[in-house]
């Protein structure tokens, strides 16, 4: 693992490299897909969760193609509508955890002068309230969503929080392929995220580095 020196910015992806998403979606799916089927908008069998965690970083229409392609535009609108309202209530009741050392780790790097931002694929509410929910919110600068800002991939939202806030110098640290992508075609160092548990493979394949657990993202900066 290479020592890479100290950036200016670092941007992180939520699901799968803050916050340990699984701990959450496991009971929101069965609540989404049980309520789809209440009101007749889905009858086959639900599908697993897998398919659902596996599809994170994708932007939400991209998701519920692959997780219901049985679907109809229906229930894919109403699925994105229920899933927001059963993560911010499970949220609420404590449910969801963060990955271990994250608070720390990110208050160290804050602490050496790294400026912090989430940028995820997610939605606007789901992205600002998981972290402020989990305490770790004060420490990031911005928060930036495909929800909010309506981009087609995850390197137009970085390209937008770059420009935002003039930051020259950035890591991107994610779990997905798009959390890659996004990184290489803004010239920024990408650090892939190898604890999730529920990444394709090869997914992280043109990552400058890879940690195993949140922590280990202390070692690469150079803070002699």
């Amino acid at each position: 693992m290479t020592r890479q020196g100290l950036p200016e910015a670092m941007l992180f992806d939520l699901d799968g490299t803050l916050f340990r998403t699984e701990t959450l979606l496991e009971t929101v799916h069965t609540r989404v897909f049980n309520k789809l089927k209440e009101e007749g908008l889905y009858e086959s069998p639900q599908p697993p969760v897998e398919l659902l965690l596996g599809s994170l970083g994708m932007l939400l229409e991209h998701i519920w193609q692959r997780v219901m392609p049985d679907g109809s535009p229906a229930a894919h609108a109403r699925a994105n509508d229920l899933l927001l309202q059963y993560e911010m209530e499970e949220l609420r009741e404590g449910r969801g955890d963060l990955y271990e050392g994250v608070p720390e780790t990110l208050r160290r790097l804050k602490g050496l002068g790294v400026r912090l931002f989430v940028a995820s694929n997610g939605l606007e509410t789901y992205v600002k309230e998981v972290p402020q929910l989990r305490g770790i919110g004060d420490l990031f600068e911005g928060f930036y969503s495909a929800g909010e800002y309506e981009t087609a991939s995850k390197a137009d939202l970085v390209r937008i929080l770059l420009d935002r806030h003039g930051i020259q110098s950035a890591w991107m640290v994610g779990d997905r392929s798009s959390d890659v992508e996004a990184g290489k075609r803004n010239g920024l160092f990408v650090v892939g995220c190898d604890y999730a548990g529920f990444r394709r493979e090869g997914e992280l394949e043109g990552s400058d580095a890879v940690i195993r657990s949140f922590p280990e993202l202390l070692a690469l900066v150079e803070t002699d």
